[in-house]
């Protein structure tokens, strides 16, 4: 059988009309059986027989105090987490979940076309890509720089483009350790578009096998 995802997309604030595109990219990536839900029950309940638990631009505060829970304990003991764009404009109630996470969103300049700066060329989200990645997308800026506790595997390169607010370390991918789980988020996925694009679906899917532990 294929190893399960559960995506959740709840949004109580910002909802981004990517969604569908995402939920649909994902099922197209063949490689996972697919729960999408926007059921805050669907954290309450074992979440042991996922390989990952994917956060799809959800926004606001998405889940219950028994959710929270069940959340982390089930990374405490070993499973994944993949956190998609507004991901991180997430459970800013929560401190469990911004210390997991490695950092919430702030703020984000106009959508537009930038360059990303691969890191790490040896992870399963970034080894397909080129050095410099020309991307078009919000480049989000985060509340604290997670460098000192997370792996950057990709950086945004603010003299591409305009409003960027980070400066010269600017983390924009990055994966981490949670317990005896694994995280991966990456910061892109605002427009619909981008779940068209072949690299970006392999970032996601290299990014998702790494946190569910398949390779």
């Amino acid at each position: 059988m294929a190893p399960r995802l559960l995506l959740y997309t709840r949004t109580t604030d910002y909802r981004h009309d990517s969604i569908p595109a995402g939920i649909a990219a994902l099922r197209a990536l063949g490689d996972f059986a697919v729960d999408a839900t926007e059921d805050p029950a669907a954290l309450e309940a074992p979440l042991d027989g996922y390989a990952a638990v994917v956060f799809l631009s959800t926004s606001g505060e998405v889940l219950t105090d028994p959710g929270r829970a069940r959340l982390a304990t089930y990374l405490e003991s070993g499973g994944g987490f993949v956190g998609i764009h507004a991901a991180a404009c997430t459970e800013y109630d929560w401190p469990y979940y911004g210390e997991m996470l490695g950092a919430w969103f702030d703020r984000h300049p106009a959508h537009q076309p930038g360059k990303a700066l691969i890191e790490d060329r040896t992870h399963p989200a970034t080894r397909h890509l080129p050095a410099v990645w020309e991307f078009t997308d919000e480049w989000y800026d985060f509340r604290s720089n997670p460098r000192a506790a997370v792996r950057v595997l990709v950086s945004a390169d603010e003299s591409s483009y305009e409003g960027g607010g980070m400066g010269a370390d600017h983390p924009l991918v990055w994966c981490r350790e949670q317990g005896e789980g694994r995280v991966f988020y990456t910061a892109l996925g605002h427009a619909p578009e981008c779940y068209e694009d072949p690299d970006f679906r392999a970032h996601l899917l290299g990014g998702i096998t790494w946190a569910a532990k398949l390779v």
